[in-house]
């Protein structure tokens, strides 16, 4: 699963959040193809700010309300910390009212015809997902990280950069998994696990 969705590039999208987590979301959608018409941001706007990386700072989030589902996409540029449930509930405040949040692939991530990205899954440049996986819906999995075969990854989770996930893992919503941890196969972490960075996980984190 590759590309850009059919039939969703010539939507204009709107970014949700503006901090790091967001120049690489942007990154990934413009080199997907999609047209960002420009971000949300309470702090940008409070401070007047009405450029941010090149795209239009268009107001906080009370902005989306002028805008019908129908009309844009959705981009989550909302990142993830352990016991921190902002990006979740954006997803979620925004799915229930009918946005569409596009799954993201970089161009330079090889991900599985079999695979499957739900609703808002980002996945990051140099990453990897392998045959029959699920990513679940607002999850990321960034920077060079690997997902191998038979992994189901929830709902909200952050697999960060350099992990490798091996086979028939799984990870459960809002699990997050720092960076360059190693979790073996058959292992299970489960809702709102943590691993911290550069561990080796061969046993259950429940």
């Amino acid at each position: 699963m590759t590309g850009t969705p059919v039939g969703l590039a010539e939507r204009p999208c709107v970014l949700l959040g503006a901090g790091g987590h967001a120049k690489v979301v942007a990154d990934v959608a413009l080199a997907m193809g999609f047209r960002i018409m420009g971000v949300c941001d309470p702090v940008l706007a409070r401070e007047g700010v009405q450029r941010w990386q090149g795209i239009d700072v268009l107001g906080g989030d009370d902005f989306l309300s002028s805008l019908s589902p129908g009309e844009v996409l959705l981009l989550n540029g909302v990142g993830y910390m352990p016991g921190i449930f902002v990006r979740a509930e954006l997803f979620r405040r925004h799915s229930e009212a009918g946005f569409c949040f596009p799954p993201l692939i970089h161009p330079s991530a090889w991900v599985s015809s079999s695979a499957v990205l739900e609703d808002g899954a980002q996945v990051m440049a140099g990453a990897i997902v392998q045959t029959d996986v699920r990513l679940g819906a607002n999850s990321i999995l960034n920077t060079r990280s690997c997902l191998d075969h038979d992994c189901l990854v929830g709902a909200s989770v952050h697999v960060a950069p350099g992990v490798t996930v091996c086979g028939n893992v799984r990870i459960d919503d809002l699990a997050f998994i720092g960076a360059g941890a190693t979790v073996i196969q058959g292992v299970r972490i489960g809702a709102n696990g943590f691993v911290k960075a550069g561990a080796i996980v061969s046993r259950d984190v429940v």
